[in-house]
């Protein structure tokens, strides 16, 4: 005897949890200018902020000039958006949708994309931001207690703010490699209640995060392939330097955010340094740069931009370095890398405006209680149409302090 039996599949809830990634970024940046909209005065998308004004002074008491103060600041401006939106007709919504709370199911999805998106947007402003570096790229990279701590001397040889807080980002996956080289001093105080996934602990005066959308730098074939620039010029404003090189004409031989640095030479007498940010005097840092735009080898030469300039005139504030570049120096350029951030004094800088009620629809604003983004939800039918939908949207923008920030240099992995 044979029976034929029926077999029906139902669509069950598993109460799988979304699968998120680590919002230290969003957390952690600071939000004095969150809602900057709201400051009286302040029209458009930008606000500036102030920066401390650097003087020299001059080795007598006889003043016979008094020095030009400089107002100097940084513009914050939000100039990013992004939205996640879904619909569903009547029919999805009364015979599928509802029925199992899916709604909120695809809500949360929603959140956590948007989130998502928001999080590596901010992260990747540390490639334009940085100029100073600590890492080899290669397979190790930064592996131990000993690297952090000589990255966070580096950090802090050239300048920092006493007694404000270091923040450092570094890739998850690195993790593991640097608490297995020593004792484990990554530990959250014993009676914190609630452990963020994101937030590692203190090391060094340091509190330490991790994250798994730190952005990766794709270098130039100068960097990959370990190639040496040798210096003949540098222009009037100490931003633009044109160098030789044995090498085929390349268009990809610099790309934008690459990282250079000087090379010492074998004496050591002219290796070049950076001064101290206040003071002027002599660092133990070496001279090192970001590359702001793509450049090509021509004819054995290549002339590329860079930032910060590099001034050697003890009559200007903006005099950074101990010796002139002059021709005859040497270049080398990092190579790929993933890039992690030391930030003092809360420089790295998150806006994110609250958007406006979408009258006659359903508005809400509310924070992401995973990423902590500020997230506006517009929900409405579009009449006639038989579909209703919801649209999860964000605006912000980003902003990091160059001279408060370095960048950390991981395997690209």
């Amino acid at each position: 005897m044979s029976n034929l039996l029926q077999t029906v599949a139902t669509y069950q809830a598993s109460d799988l949890g979304i699968l998120q990634n680590l919002y230290c970024g969003i957390h952690t940046f600071n939000k004095k200018f969150l809602n900057f909209e709201k400051l009286i005065g302040n029209l458009g998308t930008s606000v500036d902020f102030d920066l401390p004004p650097r003087m020299i002074g001059q080795d007598s008491l006889v003043v016979t000039t008094f020095e030009g103060v400089e107002q100097r600041k940084r513009t914050l401006t939000v100039d990013k958006q992004r939205a996640v939106a879904f619909a569903f007709t009547a029919q999805e919504l009364i015979f599928n949708i509802d029925k199992l709370d899916y709604r909120n199911k695809v809500g949360k999805s929603a959140m956590a994309a948007l989130g998502s998106s928001i999080e590596a947007d901010i992260l990747s402003k540390i490639l334009p931001s940085t100029y100073r570096f600590y890492g080899n790229c290669q397979s190790s990279g930064i592996n131990s207690y000993t690297q952090l701590a000589t990255a966070l001397t580096y950090f802090r040889n050239y300048g920092s703010v006493p007694y404000s807080e270091t923040k450092a980002y570094i890739p998850d996956i690195a993790y593991p490699a640097i608490v297995g080289s020593g004792l484990n001093l990554f530990i959250q105080k014993k009676n914190d209640e609630t452990i963020n996934s994101w937030d590692i602990g203190n090391f060094d005066q340091c509190k330490f995060y991790r994250s798994n959308l730190l952005p990766r730098h794709q270098a130039g074939t100068v960097g990959e392939d370990d190639l040496t620039l040798t210096v003949t010029s540098i222009d009037s404003t100490k931003t633009q330097i044109t160098c030789s090189i044995t090498h085929a004409n390349d268009a990809d031989a610099l790309k934008q955010y690459d990282l250079g640095y000087f090379v010492d030479n074998v004496s050591g007498e002219t290796n070049m340094r950076y001064l101290t940010w206040t003071g002027y005097q002599v660092s133990s840092c070496p001279v090192q740069f970001n590359i702001t735009a793509d450049a090509g080898i021509t004819s054995n030469s290549i002339t590329f931009n860079i930032y910060p300039a590099l001034i050697h005139d003890t009559t200007n504030p903006n005099c950074n370095v101990n010796t002139a570049v002059s021709a005859g120096m040497q270049i080398k350029v990092m190579p790929s890398h993933r890039a992690g951030l030391i930030c003092g004094d809360d420089a790295a800088f998150l806006a994110m405006p609250r958007l406006p009620d979408q009258s006659p629809f359903t508005t809400s604003n509310t924070s992401d209680e995973d990423s902590g983004a500020s997230i506006r939800l517009t929900t409405g039918s579009a009449f006639g149409g038989n579909s209703t939908g919801s649209i999860y949207d964000a605006i912000w923008g980003k902003e990091i302090v160059p001279e408060y920030s370095m960048r950390l240099l991981f395997p690209p992995l």
